[in-house]
């Protein structure tokens, strides 16, 4: 486990040093969390990236510092990742651009994240925690609920969460992903988690049911 970012700052500091191009790192899960104390420790680290080259160029260089490639188990069945990569006690998850198939990494992301970490050929950017919160409400990997709790907790924008959950499914053009979401949300209000878009969220959830029995009713 991880706990404490530096332990990261300097992974990726090691990184650096193997690299040849440019890479722009996009970190969107615990690894967030643990930079603002909302966490106390991480098993792995959630990234992305924007391009193929550039998901190459980190994947070349995590193997020259002695990372080895995975096999994802079954609590990423939903999220078409990328790649594994662990040595030791870290793992690394790497996307290339689309997270489970259908969250892009949208222009509305880059412009929310936080430049933490710039080095020669590596910048690190921390996602919002409006994203993070849209990102764990689409995965069944243990934790990712009370993670989403501790990001209410410490407070989020709504409006900014429906509206980048709307042009989500608007760019994938696969609305199914609103059923995975409303699952996640359903669950943390029967924890008695106040959730202000649900009304929102349900009218997407409901106008997908509806198309769906239509969809269905004439075949």
């Amino acid at each position: 486990m991880i706990t404490d970012f530096k332990q990261i700052a300097d992974l990726f500091k090691e990184i650096d040093k193997v690299t040849y191009h440019k890479i722009k790192i996009y970190t969107i899960g615990g690894a967030v969390l643990l930079e603002q104390g909302l966490k106390i420790a991480t098993k792995d680290i959630d990234v992305v990236v924007e391009t193929k080259n550039e998901f190459i160029d980190l994947q070349h260089s995590l193997q020259k510092i002695g990372f080895n490639q995975q096999i994802p188990g079954k609590e990423y069945s939903r999220m078409n990742l990328s790649q594994i990569f662990q040595r030791g006690e870290f793992r690394i998850d790497l996307f290339e651009k689309e997270v489970c198939g259908r969250f892009s990494l949208s222009k509305g992301m880059i412009d929310r994240a936080r430049k933490v970490i710039s080095l020669d050929h590596i910048e690190v950017y921390l996602c919002s925690n409006e994203d993070i919160f849209l990102f764990k409400t689409m995965t069944d990997r243990e934790g990712d609920l009370t993670d989403c709790e501790s990001i209410v907790v410490a407070a989020v924008e709504w409006n900014i969460i429906i509206d980048e959950l709307k042009s989500q499914i608007n760019m994938s053009k696969q609305d199914v992903w609103i059923t995975w979401v409303g699952e996640r949300l359903d669950i943390l209000e029967d924890r008695g988690m106040i959730i202000p878009i649900m009304n929102d969220l349900n009218v997407i959830r409901n106008k997908f049911f509806d198309e769906f029995e239509k969809k269905h009713s004439k075949n």
